[in-house]
């Protein structure tokens, strides 16, 4: 694949482990940001290495509004 860019290409947006994977093994991207699965996973990084399962996010709890937000998502545990 030509690059015509030298810089670093980061993709981000609504991507999941499997797309991330692509984005990267073929080339397209250098890196991968992951927003709302990172908010409802602190441990992101571990769980994509281990193949843990993911949480779902809250929309209510991203923007504020109440008692519950970021702090309240927990690390994975295994059984």
């Amino acid at each position: 694949m030509y690059r015509i860019n030298k810089g670093t290409i980061i993709y981000a947006g609504r991507y999941n482990t499997e797309k991330a994977a692509q984005a990267l093994e073929s080339g397209l991207a250098d890196m991968v940001g992951f927003g709302r699965p990172f908010i409802a996973n602190p441990d992101l990084p571990s769980r994509i290495q281990n193949d843990y399962p993911l949480a779902a996010h809250d929309p209510a709890t991203l923007f504020g509004g109440n008692e519950k937000g970021l702090l309240d998502y927990p690390s994975y545990q295994a059984d």
